[in-house]
Order: structure tokens, then sequence, then C-alpha cells
């Protein structure tokens, strides 16, 4: 039954398309941008950075082409109006366990997404020269691990935005839970700027943390900038986190089940 969830939301995303392309147009603006503002402060001193340019330009790419899947404020609308309307007791009729259900339809729902816009992104990063362009994977091992590492990155950002779903059950309005998790995870999973450009000390803590699970282990095990014993370590985090956070969802929302209240009823 999580799979028909899954299937009707993943080909009601796939009908999007118009909205798809304006997204691959910014998507392309933006990763230039980037690139061409990092290459400025490379230029001045390239040793004083932690990341080889060419990684550096891989990981921006696999972000713009993956970001629908992996950037934490991309949200179901649809959800928030259930919970927050009170239509969230005609799901509760149907002998389906809810966070399963919820989980489902939103790994489908961006991975329509990004099935409709990560290949245009990708073959145009594969094209340009290097080092602007996307590079090879380091190799068959990084290659693999990558898909391990993206595959577990995806489920603990889901997991993650359940938390926020989940909020709704106690809070009035959501905006300002949304507006800060948003930013939030924007500077600690990388996004704004990668976990590896951030001072000693603050990195290593950043990166114990569960949004340094999102994207900075996938990319950087795809650029070879993590690999051996320090690879399977941090996937292993993943896989701790996502365990833990997947619970805790599952433990607010059994909380939540017990007192609902839908137009003071």
């Amino acid at each position: 039954m999580y799979y028909t969830f899954f299937k009707i939301k993943f080909l009601t995303g796939l009908q999007y398309r118009a909205a798809a392309a304006a997204g691959i147009v910014t998507q392309f603006v933006w990763g230039l941008m980037e690139l061409l503002l990092y290459k400025a402060f490379y230029e001045t001193n390239a040793a004083a950075f932690p990341m080889d340019f060419q990684a550096l330009a891989s990981y921006i790419w696999l972000q713009q082409a993956f970001l629908s899947l992996i950037f934490v404020w991309i949200f179901e609308e649809d959800i928030f109006q259930t919970i927050m309307g009170g239509g969230v007791v005609y799901e509760l009729c149907r002998p389906v366990d809810l966070y399963g259900m919820w989980y489902a339809r939103s790994v489908a729902n961006r991975l329509s997404m990004g099935a409709l816009r990560c290949v245009p992104v990708l073959l145009f990063a594969a094209v340009l020269k290097k080092p602007y362009g996307l590079g090879l994977p380091a190799g068959l091992g990084a290659a693999f691990w990558f898909l391990v590492s993206f595959a577990l990155a995806l489920l603990i950002v889901v997991a993650f935005t359940m938390l926020i779903y989940v909020s709704a059950f106690y809070t009035i309005q959501t905006n300002g839970i949304r507006k800060l998790a948003g930013g939030l995870v924007e500077f600690l999973s990388g996004t704004a700027i990668p976990i590896p450009f951030l001072p000693d000390g603050v990195r290593q803590a950043v990166e114990l943390l569960p949004f340094a699970s999102m994207q900075n282990i996938p990319f950087r095990v795809y650029g070879g900038d993590l690999a051996g014993r320090d690879m399977y370590l941090r996937i292993l985090l993943q896989l701790f986190w996502l365990v833990v956070i997947v619970e805790a969802g599952r433990l607010l929302t059994k909380k939540a089940m017990r007192r609902i209240i839908v137009q003071g009823g």
C-alpha cells in the first residue's frame, strides 16, 4: 500500500514540467554564478583552500542537479493543509500507518521533481570545459559509495522534513519553524558553504550533526574528497542519524495521535 501512495504521488509530480523547466534555467545560472565566485577566490591562493577546484565544481553541480532531493526547504503543502485544516481525520480512517504513508509520499514528491531536473543539469555540467564542469567520480568504488551515501542522504532529508510536518500538530502556524529549520540546515548541511571550508573546531562539530549527512558526505565521496576509512565511518554516521530521526518522528507522531483536536471536537 505504501508503494501505491508512492506511485500516485510520483506520477502526479511528473506533470509539472513547466515548473521544472523554469527550475532548470535557475539552477544553470546559479551554478555558474557560484563557480565564478569561488574561482575568483581560488585565483588569489588556491593552496589555501581545503578542496581541489575540480572537486568543488562537481560538488556545486551535483548540488544544483539534485536540489529537489536534498534541500530541506522543499515541502509538501498538502500535508500541512491536511493537518491544519482537519483533513487528517480522514487519513486516520485509512488502515495504514500515517507516518509511513506521508514518508512514502514525500520521497515520491522529491524523486519526481528530481527526475525532471537532474538530467539536463548534469548533461550541461558534463560538457563544460575543465575545471568548471562536472568531473567523473574518483573511481568505480567512489561511484558505488556515492549512490549508497546519496540514497541515505535523501532518506535523512525526508525524515527531517517529517519532523517539520509533525510540528504542525503542536503549533497554530508552521511558518516560523519552516523558515528557522530551512535557514539552519542551509548553513549546517553545506548548502551555503561546503563544510570543509568552515574553520577548524566548527567544522569538526558540524560534521557530527545530522545536517552534514544530507549532502556533504555523498558529494565529497563523489569527488574523492572522502575515501577509505573516513568515508566508511561517515556512511555509518548517516545510518545512525537516519534511524534516530525516523524513530523521533514516529514517537512524535504517536504522541500527537493521542490528542488530536479538530474544530474544537
